[in-house]
């Protein structure tokens, strides 16, 4: 087994070390021991609400069934500490499913990745290449492998995975396919540019929802730093530059991505209490943010416009309503139910900017993470997981629930393995 990769620096710059690691699974031994009731047709239902009816509901329930599969694997072969977060849920989903690790961060899922790749003999590692092209022929396949220095190498391979994640780095693709988001922070790997895509339409791969993609409305201006949405689920309030709320935040920080970029000055502020802030220290990403001196304490309303130079009216209306809501004296003006508790001074609050983490389009797969031609039927021996693939997010931001990223990463490329091992065929993971 050869495993290619583009990029030196890969354990601190893809998408998997820069996400907060969590994988959604369902009926997994995690929920059992928790009393959490779960089903693949309870996450696929969740999946057509999040994506309004447009997501890929088959492949969403064929990555549940296979996840109790996948993450016991991560458990048990590969040792990853697993664990389900209850302490709060993220938007669109129904049930405790998302399972991650103690510090909740993704460079130290992709540690224990790294290590036992690196431990099992049968797996050979090419660092720096980038794949440039695939030649399928008949039952294997010849992979073009190209160096920095733009040396080739051709390799055989009895199959091939792409999973080199989708073109939030080309940012003419994202323009052309992702126009409301295109002005804001990429923050992703900088080797995501649309490689799979290119293959994948040189052999005639049908590729869908290519204008899907995840962003997020908390990074800190300040340290490119993920202050994070679970932030907004203890109950936090996310305001523009003048200091006023502009929707329902617990609907997903992925579409409000670009609707805090549509704000005047294209930012704002997450505010919050020492409640909240406790709450949210469990997130390494989180306490990153606040080492880099991304928070903004103030004793009062007063002193938070002072020190946010947000207006001072504004922004006690803003609170004021927002702790009416919260207790229950009056109904949230843009709908929001969720708050878990008001906010009480002293208040604490993170700069942030609207981002484009990764995008969601890519090459239509099946159930078994096959490429598909426009008619349906499989390239042979061509596989794609992750933003390689199209994924199950439907269209645009709003269908992105937390976790897609790494379910289709992960799960694709687990259902790949278990087919090709079916075929006693040897993978060759790209």
């Amino acid at each position: 087994m050869l495993l290619v990769e583009a990029s030196e620096h890969y354990r601190q710059g893809n998408n998997t070390s820069m996400s907060t690691a969590m994988i959604p699974g369902t009926g997994t031994r995690w929920q059992r021991e928790l009393g959490v009731e779960d089903s693949p047709d309870t996450f696929a239902a969740d999946v057509e609400a999040k994506t309004k009816g447009t997501g890929d509901l088959a492949l969403a329930r064929a990555l549940a069934e296979a996840s109790p599969r996948m993450l016991e694997w991560l458990a048990d072969d590969v040792g990853v500490p697993l664990s389900l977060v209850t302490d709060f849920g993220y938007p669109g989903h129904s049930a405790y499913r998302c399972h991650t690790v103690p510090d909740r961060h993704g460079s130290t899922l992709l540690g224990h990745l790294v290590r036992a790749a690196a431990a099992e003999p049968r797996i050979h590692q090419l660092v720096p290449g980038r794949v440039s092209g695939v030649e399928p022929n008949g039952r294997s396949a010849t992979v073009t492998v190209t160096r920095p220095d733009g040396g080739e190498e051709q390799v055989s391979a009895g199959a091939v995975l792409l999973a080199t994640n989708g073109f939030g780095a080309d940012r003419d693709l994202v323009a052309r396919h992702l126009p409301e988001i295109a002005d804001a922070v990429y923050h992703g790997s900088e080797t995501s540019r649309g490689d799979a895509l290119r293959i994948g339409d040189g052999l005639g791969a049908a590729s869908a929802y290519l204008d899907a993609y995840q962003g997020h409305a908390a990074l800190s201006e300040r340290g490119a730093t993920l202050v994070g949405w679970a932030t907004v689920m203890h109950g936090a309030v996310l305001v523009d530059l003048d200091g006023t709320r502009f929707g329902d935040e617990t609907v997903g920080y992925s579409e409000y991505a670009a609707a805090l970029a549509s704000r005047p000055g294209a930012g704002g502020w997450l505010v919050y209490d020492e409640r909240v802030h406790e709450a949210c220290l469990p997130f390494k990403d989180y306490r990153q943010s606040v080492e880099v001196g991304s928070l903004v304490r103030a004793a009062d309303v007063a002193e938070l416009a002072s020190r946010t130079r947000m207006p001072e009216a504004a922004l006690a209306a803003t609170l004021t309503a927002a702790r009416d809501a919260a207790s229950g004296a009056a109904q949230d003006a843009w709908g929001r139910t969720h708050f878990e508790a008001p906010l009480d001074p002293p208040y604490v609050a993170a700069r942030v900017v609207p981002a484009l983490f990764h995008t969601q389009g890519g090459l239509v797969v099946d159930g078994h993470a096959r490429v598909l031609r426009p008619d349906g039927d499989p390239i042979d021996g061509l596989y794609a997981s992750g933003g390689a693939a199209a994924g199950i997010s439907g269209h645009g931001a709003s269908g992105y629930l937390a976790g897609n990223g790494l379910l289709t990463a992960l799960g694709l490329a687990f259902l790949a393995a278990e087919h090709v091992a079916a075929r006693s065929e040897a993978a060759v993971p790209i």
